[in-house]
C-alpha cells in the first residue's frame, strides 16, 4: 500500500496521481499528503492576490477547504492537478475580495424607518469618532480609499508606501473600525449599503 505521509520524500507524479485517486474517495491521508505537497506553493500564490500574510493564511484553509469537497471533479487528462489546484485557490481569493470589497462607510448605514436623514440619528458621528480613534497610517489610508475613491495604488503613490503596506493598513483599519462600529451599536448595512454599492 502506497503511504501518503507528509514525511516522506519529495513525491513523484505517480505519487500525486495516487494520492489525488485516494483522495477522490475520501482518503484523509492522501488529501493530508497533498496539503503538505500544495499548501506553500498555494500560499505563496494567494498572498500575490491578496497582498496580506494574515488573509493570505486564511485564504488558504479555505482554499484546501473547498478541495475536499471539489476534488472529486478532478480529471486528469484535463489538466495538470497543480494549475487545476491554483484556478480553485484564484477563485477562492477573488471571492474573498469581493465579499471584503463593501466599504466601512456602508456599515453604518441601515434602512431609515423614519424616512429622514441615516446621519440624523448618529451614525456618522459613531463613524467619524471611530474613524478618529484609528492609528493616523490606517485612518489615512481608509479615508483615502473609501471617501476619496484611491485605488491601493494610487494611495501608495500619494503616500509614499508600498502597495503591500497599503493593503495591510486598509486590512487592519476596516477590521479596528469594524470593531469599534460594533461596540458603538452601529448596525450593519441593509438597503442603504446596496444602494451606496450600486453608485460605486
Amino acid at each position: 500500500m502506497v503511504s501518503f505521509r507528509a514525511t516522506s520524500t519529495p513525491c513523484s507524479e505517480w505519487r500525486v496521481s495516487q494520492a489525488i485517486k485516494r483522495a477522490q474517495v475520501g482518503d484523509r491521508e492522501a488529501i493530508g499528503f497533498i496539503y503538505a505537497r500544495y499548501a506553500d506553493n498555494v500560499h505563496g500564490y494567494v498572498r500575490s492576490i491578496v497582498h496580506d500574510p494574515h488573509e493570505a493564511e486564511d485564504v488558504t484553509q479555505q482554499v484546501f477547504t473547498k478541495l475536499i469537497h471539489v476534488i472529486g471533479k478532478y480529471e486528469e487528462r484535463e489538466v495538470p492537478f497543480f494549475a487545476w489546484v491554483l484556478r480553485v485557490a484564484r477563485n477562492v481569493a477573488l471571492d474573498h475580495l469581493r465579499r471584503q470589497r463593501a466599504i466601512p462607510v456602508e456599515e453604518v448605514w441601515t434602512t431609515d424607518r423614519g424616512g429622514g436623514d441615516p446621519a440624523g440619528n448618529g451614525q456618522m458621528r459613531d463613524l467619524k469618532a471611530a474613524l478618529a480613534g484609528l492609528p493616523k497610517d490606517q485612518r489615512e489610508v481608509l479615508v483615502l480609499r473609501h471617501f476619496a475613491g484611491f485605488s491601493p495604488t494610487e494611495i501608495a503613490a500619494q503616500t509614499g508606501r508600498s502597495e503591500g503596506s497599503v493593503h495591510g493598513l486598509h486590512h487592519r483599519g476596516r477590521r479596528a473600525l469594524r470593531a469599534e462600529l460594533k461596540r458603538r451599536g452601529a448596525a450593519p448595512a441593509t438597503a442603504g449599503s446596496r444602494a451606496l454599492e450600486e453608485r460605486r
